[in-house]
């Protein structure tokens, strides 16, 4: 035979073979699904296109983005059949640890881990039949995931009774306890699931149930549900016994602004632990802003101006101490009006509640507090030691805030009291003036001028000083003021106002102030013309800005 012919026949042989395996593959990549198909199929829950596929065992053994094998996706399907057929489809082919020869069963018990997910699905689904399903075929109850939960944490979350029976019934344990200490019961009470917790609390022993009790109440007047707690106390859970935060049930109950459940753990709430625990649920409810919940202890007789013990106060920042605090701090408007109705007090706390509230630009909660007597003139030395009271520092830039405390008898006098002239006398009955001991004294404090002076406050220093002259007598400004006055649009005016006489209606209001706080001021009986003129309410930015009056 000629080598050339032989030469093409072995071409065509190499051509006919190769065509045969690429129509080959194209065949099973038209016949084999995907895992997108027999994801899309589970879904849909069809079984008898589940059936069909099942031909394929390659793509049962595909995960998804997610990690989810199909059987993830059948465990949290409502039918139990399809889950049913996967598990036929796997005693056939034995996906995951390649071609198995043993049963499913078997293959559950080996590897755990990988179906811990399927059955934790399973029972988040509530289908009791998976569940069952998954338990007949080896699936273990007290198999753990990463943060320690076992199925029958689940079943607690998701509140399913059936499954918790079935689970019990299969070895689930009661006192089995998570990463953090957790147990079933906790769980249940936390997600306010009662006939869960009336069944844990009968399958489980009495002595160490209780033992951790307190800890369960307490989640359980964290959900507010009364049949929970009602089932705790029914079974010896003790209302009196703090966590290591010092809370009892009665705190968490308030916070949350469970009001049902306020209603019962009040009466079986001794002093005693409330005074050991170092707070009251007066501060809980204020710190959540549940103005039913504090209502309803004031009613009871919560005293409103309660403090913190030192090993709780210590624990803020602020230093707070007061229930007023926490409300005014949260800018509550409501749980401030109620505190103070009910004889609160608004000068409880280290920082006071007026500069809590002047900081924010809580304009109705100053309106608020001051009414109540707040002092507008006291002092927070805890940062910085100023000649003038602290509350200007927190509105030199809001004109609003500034003229509602200086209406409120603000001393803007001590704003014009400093050091640095020598000859510097206050002509208005010499009271600023100051002996070499006591400017000496003086010193050791920031001054108006001193502060005003800084670079990122000096721009405010014109309007600040022209707001403040309103409201003192005759005044004299220092040498390092005075500077800083002159580079501003405001001093001519600040000028004629210092080197000028002041009227003498001025100068006899300026007295008058002096001597009588502002609210007997605004309760003595006056003509309405002269109680106005000498309560600034020609100043008063609030009424005709905010609250929109005339």
């Amino acid at each position: 035979m000629d080598p050339a012919e032989d030469t093409d026949e072995d071409g065509l042989l190499d051509y006919d073979v190769q065509m045969i395996i690429q129509e080959s593959c194209q065949m099973n990549q038209l016949t084999t699904p995907c895992r997108s198909d027999i994801t899309e199929t589970v879904s849909a829950g069809d079984v008898l296109a589940l059936q069909e596929l099942c031909d394929f065992p390659a793509a049962f053994g595909q995960v998804d983005k997610h990690g989810w094998y199909p059987l993830h996706w059948a465990a949290v399907q409502p039918l139990s059949s399809t889950s049913q057929e996967r598990f036929q489809h796997d005693w056939r082919c034995g996906w995951m640890s390649g071609w198995l020869s043993q049963n499913i069963g078997r293959y559950l018990l080996n590897d755990q881990t990988e179906f811990k997910g399927v059955m934790d699905e399973s029972v988040r689904s509530g289908c009791q039949q998976m569940v069952s399903a998954l338990l007949v075929r080896g699936a273990r109850v007290g198999q753990i995931c990463l943060k320690k939960w076992t199925a029958m944490h689940e079943a607690s979350k998701a509140g399913c009774v059936h499954i918790m029976e079935l689970l019990l019934n299969r070895g689930g344990q009661v006192a089995e306890t998570d990463q953090h200490g957790v147990t079933p019961l906790g769980i249940a009470a936390e997600y306010s699931h009662p006939e869960v917790l009336e069944l844990l609390i009968k399958h489980g022993d009495p002595v160490k149930l209780f033992t951790n009790s307190n800890s369960v109440l307490y989640d359980a007047a964290g959900s507010g549900n009364p049949d929970c707690i009602n089932i705790l106390l029914q079974h010896g859970a003790n209302p009196n016994i703090h966590n290591l935060s010092f809370q009892l049930p009665i705190h968490r109950a308030a916070y949350e602004g469970h009001y049902l459940a306020l209603r019962i753990l009040i009466p079986i709430t001794t002093r005693r632990a409330l005074r050991l625990s170092g707070q009251s649920p007066v501060h809980s409810a204020a710190d959540g802003g549940h103005t039913h919940c504090l209502e309803l202890l004031l009613q009871d007789g919560f005293d409103a101006n309660a403090l913190l013990a030192p090993h709780i106060s210590d624990n803020y920042g602020d230093m707070r101490r007061s229930p007023l605090y926490f409300a005014v701090s949260n800018g509550d408007t409501a749980s401030t009006e109620l505190l103070l109705k009910s004889g609160a007090k608004p000068d409880l706390d280290p920082l006071r509640c007026l500069l809590v509230a002047v900081r924010s630009g809580r304009y109705e909660i100053v309106k608020l507090l001051l009414t109540a007597k707040a002092d507008v003139n006291c002092y927070f030395t805890a940062i910085n030691n100023t000649v003038f009271p602290t509350a200007l520092l927190y509105c030199l830039k809001d004109e609003v805030m500034m003229r509602m405390l200086l209406n409120n008898g603000y001393s803007a006098e001590n704003c014009f009291c400093c050091y640095h002239d020598d000859d510097w006398d206050d002509p208005n009955d010499s009271i600023y003036s100051k002996s070499q001991e006591e400017k000496a004294a003086v010193s050791y404090y920031i001054t108006f001028c001193d502060f005003i002076s800084v670079s990122w406050l000096a721009s405010l220093a014109g309007r600040v000083v022209s707001i403040l002259l309103e409201y003192v007598g005759q005044v004299s400004l220092c040498g390092k003021l005075t500077n800083i006055l002159e580079k501003h649009k405001e001093w001519p005016h600040i000028h004629t106002t210092i080197y000028n006489p002041r009227s003498l209606s001025h100068l006899s209001r300026v007295v008058i102030r002096r001597h009588l706080c502002y609210s007997r001021l605004a309760s003595v009986e006056l003509p309405n013309r002269l109680k106005d003129y000498l309560l600034f309410k020609d100043k008063d930015l609030y009424a005709k800005i905010v609250c929109k009056e005339d």
